[in-house]
């Protein structure tokens, strides 16, 4: 290959324009993109741009998107190491690109190794300032908000890196429809009180304060994955919540028991087949409590509880959750939209909802959003 001259070393403390998207740490040397959809963003002038990064895991690899002009252009694996990654060469060097490296792959809870940095670039032209965009968006959920089931055929069913994708997805197609920022948390598995399985350390509120509190292992807490957000550094618009589809399915599972206590949890089902009114009231009091402690982080923001992609048996008891806490609170600012299901034409791998599903959701969910941030 004939190398091109040109080409400068900076590192990410260097350049002066550039758009951090996620949650992360205040360190730039390197930077960390911890959650799905995390990005660098660039308005890069020049015909050539490489980015380094680091990279390690223990199971899951992550994967990146490149957008360039709005456009997916591609999609890779990162393997373990330190090196260096063509974003673009032999473009246009007078045509401003704008540029966007996205982390595809979720936080992976179950692997404490996994780690995606960028440290540095090379460049032959300059980068000029990123606009602020006029809206903010965080949306938390499980599975379906990591995008899982949005790449491969009907008959995948591996849990695997590659399966996953943050632009394949209703986060970022919405945010896109309403030319918003976006911020993504969210979990396979996990609820806002429980589990699939059960297991009550699954729940996303629990670590709704922290940078990225779901993760574990010393090497997080070095990176700062366990220190306390800066809410006031952004704050979103709408706040969007699509949980309580793994909170139903653990009606569904057996028994969670801790292997070092002993514990068990069960939400339980009556020999009809209709939820323990007891359990079901600890999940509507999860619901209240959550939007709760969202609101005291998010004090403008809209909460949007969003729930239906894959069913909607939890729905009355969302309605009943967000219902109590409207009357204990007299927050008006809070609202329940049901999404569209997926249906045999779009499901995608994993039994999960595809791109098309998630392309419907989003149609839907940015229209609904766009009539609460005319308010704005």
């Amino acid at each position: 290959m004939q190398p091109n001259k040109n080409l400068k070393q900076q590192g990410l403390l260097d350049i002066e324009h550039f758009k951090v998207h996620g949650r992360t740490t205040g360190s730039r040397s390197p930077l960390t993109l911890f959650w799905t959809g995390s990005a660098v963003e660039f308005n890069a002038r020049g015909s050539e741009l490489w980015i380094e990064f680091e990279v390690d895991y223990e199971v899951y690899e992550p994967w990146i998107g490149i957008v360039i002009n709005g456009t997916k252009v591609s999609r890779q694996m990162l393997v373990a190491g330190r090196y260096w990654v063509c974003v673009f060469r032999g473009m246009n060097p007078d045509a401003v690109k704008n540029v966007r490296i996205v982390k595809e792959l979720q936080a992976m809870s179950g692997d404490p190794g996994c780690m995606l940095q960028i440290h540095a670039v090379k460049f032959d032209g300059e980068f000029l300032p990123v606009e602020d965009k006029p809206y903010k968006l965080e949306f938390i959920g499980d599975s379906i908000t990591s995008g899982e089931g949005t790449v491969g055929g009907k008959a995948e069913e591996d849990w695997i890196p590659m399966w996953f994708s943050a632009l394949d997805n209703y986060t970022a197609m919405t945010a896109d429809a309403l030319n918003a920022e976006y911020r993504v948390i969210s979990q396979s598995g996990w609820g806002v009180l429980t589990g699939w399985d059960n297991n009550p350390n699954c729940n996303l509120p629990d670590h709704y304060e922290q940078v990225c509190g779901l993760l574990a292992g010393p090497k997080n807490e070095a990176l700062g994955a366990f220190q306390a957000h800066d809410f006031d550094a952004w704050q979103p618009d709408v706040v969007v919540i699509n949980l309580g589809t793994n909170d139903g399915g653990a009606f569904q599972s057996p028994e969670w028991r801790d292997a070092v206590t002993g514990e068990t949890r069960k939400q339980r089902l009556l020999e009809d087949g209709t939820y323990h009114e007891e359990d079901l009231k600890s999940f509507e009091q999860a619901v209240s409590g959550f939007l709760a402690k969202l609101r005291t982080y998010n004090k403008q923001a809209h909460l949007v509880w969003a729930y239906g992609m894959l069913g909607i048996p939890m729905l009355p008891a969302i309605y009943r959750g967000v219902d109590a806490y409207v009357r204990e609170t007299g927050d008006k600012r809070v609202s329940v939209f049901q999404l569209p299901n997926m249906t045999e034409e779009t499901v995608g791998s994993r039994s999960h909802p595809g791109v098309e599903a998630h392309h419907k959701a989003a149609k839907e969910l940015s229209g609904y959003l766009q009539e609460i941030l005319r308010q704005v």
